[in-house]
């Protein structure tokens, strides 16, 4: 499922990016006792109680000023309640209610998502008391928190956020039967990359109309857009996402927004197309998206596309091609490597073929006796290396646990002897017997008491 969306509002040097930094466990925020500090964007992962979210810092809400920065950031922050799942509208419990909290409490009773009311600055016991006048902007109970010493209510408000989630569920491993009972006869696709790559032009080639603006300019693409189409009769919803740069390169406000859309599009793909350009090297973005794209356990395509543009088109330039792929992207190395050119169509219908293989790949599931065999020829060819303290790795019984990825439990005498070195290698041997090819896949070792 895709993560969802919290904005935290509120008016100018209410504590906003303190809480932010609160968090998310770092300071990506910068904060100063100077109001209207945040203007660029700030948005970032966060994780409470085994649910992971997009968590979106917001300038300090003016509503009725006329002053143009501040009608930006007035512009921006409605861009990010728009966004949101859940609002968190912060206030400042020292300073106390003022009209400026009445206008913003005003807008949010307005929309449609889940408010939660965070009275910040409640540094001291005493201040406690503070907390009830808040009552008064009819947004519900109150939560006095604070943020700067990480006392207070600040686990509560993030219980109460988590709560209100859209189908909120920590994610935990299916069970066979479970896994079998979503499987599915349609699929999606999210067609993800730096800006400018061709992304649109991709989808409106696979598509054959003119679905989605097609632009030299980078960014034009803000929102994911979906489009279900039917190949070799299998229904399969493409997205085209907006280009992911580094966060120190996006701007506050629309763009940002489009940067996080994209990553929920990753999310609740089945199929990830990571497209490049073969006319431009790979770069630190390409390495960082493809590492994001491993991390979400999802089946990957690796698509070159300009390659029209590209002079040498030999066989032995495309292997050369590969090789790079292979070397700078090592976490997709599961992936297959395809050349098109979203402009002349060469090629393009060979993505969604391999997209399916990706995707039949992530649903397979191999029965427990196979698993053991190929794990236990796997050890006894190549026993593990002894630890510090003489022990060396038994390998009990294994099995395929989940899929979307396809997932291992290896239980073995001392889960800690599975070294990373050891699982690249028993990945390799499963690769070899049973191919999995586009799809990542995680093993996982397991005590032997554990095993109950």
């Amino acid at each position: 499922m895709e993560k969802p969306v919290v904005a935290i509002v509120g008016c100018p040097n209410v504590g906003k990016s303190t809480f932010f930094n609160r968090c998310v466990g770092s300071r990506a925020a910068i904060v100063d006792d100077m109001p209207g500090v945040t203007r660029d964007r700030l948005y970032s992962e966060a994780d409470w109680a085994g649910h992971r979210f997009y968590l979106v810092d917001t300038g300090g809400l003016v509503i009725d000023s006329k002053e143009e920065i501040e009608t930006q950031v007035r512009r921006q922050a409605q861009l990010a309640i728009g966004e949101a799942d859940v609002i968190v509208f912060l206030v400042d419990g020292k300073s106390g209610l003022s009209g400026s909290d009445q206008s913003v409490a005003n807008l949010l009773r307005r929309t449609d998502k889940p408010v939660i009311l965070a009275v910040n600055k409640i540094d001291e016991p005493h201040e406690e008391a503070n907390v009830p006048e808040f009552y008064q902007l009819g947004l519900g109970e109150p939560i006095g928190i604070s943020a700067m010493r990480g006392s207070g209510g600040v686990g509560d408000l993030l219980d109460q956020v988590v709560k209100v989630f859209p189908h909120a569920k920590p994610k935990e491993t299916r069970s066979h039967e479970e896994s079998n009972a979503v499987e599915k006869t349609s699929f999606g696709v999210a067609i993800v990359g730096r800006p400018n790559v061709g992304k649109s032009s991709l989808l409106n080639a696979l598509c054959g109309v003119g679905r989605s603006i097609v632009s030299t300019v980078p960014g034009t693409t803000r929102d994911a857009i979906d489009t279900i189409i039917k190949f070799k009769g299998q229904e399969i919803t493409l997205t085209d996402t907006a280009g992911i740069r580094r966060k120190s390169k996006v701007p506050y406000g629309i763009e940002a927004f489009a940067v996080v859309r994209a990553l929920k599009a990753i999310s609740r793909s089945d199929v990830v197309v990571l497209l490049l350009d073969a006319t431009d090297e790979i770069s630190d973005q390409d390495q960082k998206i493809a590492a994001r794209i491993d991390e979400s356990g999802k089946a990957a395509v690796i698509v070159l596309n300009k390659w029209d543009l590209v002079e040498d088109r030999s066989s032995a330039s495309m292997n050369k091609f590969v090789d790079e792929v292979r070397r700078n992207l090592p976490h997709l190395k599961y992936s297959e490597v395809i050349f098109v050119s979203a402009v002349t169509k060469q090629r393009v219908m060979n993505i969604l073929e391999a997209a399916q293989r990706a995707y039949e790949a992530s649903c397979k599931r191999v029965g427990t006796h196979l698993v053991n065999r190929v794990i236990n020829e796997a050890v006894a060819l190549v026993p593990p290396p002894a630890s510090k303290r003489g022990k060396r790795l038994r390998a009990y019984y294994s099995t395929q646990v989940a899929n979307q990825p396809p997932t291992f439990v290896i239980f073995i005498n001392e889960d800690k002897l599975l070294t990373d070195s050891y699982k690249v290698y028993l990945e390799r041997k499963i690769r070899e017997a049973f191919g999995f090819q586009g799809t990542a896949i995680r093993i996982l070792a397991r005590a032997k008491e554990r095993q109950r």
